[in-house]
């Protein structure tokens, strides 16, 4: 099994397309800034390294969460 890979990345402009057209499909976002300057270093279809699997285990949690919540509400 292999670790999660970025998929996609941008700034500035293209940043805010993205942002925008999740928000368009109900995509929820989690901001972290921090989170954002490290991946941002990462090239597209790189791998997340180990000492990031924390944070990435938080992300998966927050979007089990809000996936839980969306269940209970069907």
């Amino acid at each position: 099994m292999e670790a999660p890979k970025v998929v996609a990345k941008g700034k500035g402009y293209v940043a805010e397309n993205m942002l925008k057209t999740a928000k368009e499909h109900d995509i929820p976002v989690q901001e972290d800034p921090s989170l954002v300057e490290v991946l941002g270093k990462l090239d597209l279809d790189q791998q997340i390294p180990p000492e990031l699997y924390q944070v990435v285990a938080e992300i998966l949690a927050f979007v089990y969460r809000l996936d839980k919540g969306g269940a209970e509400k069907r």
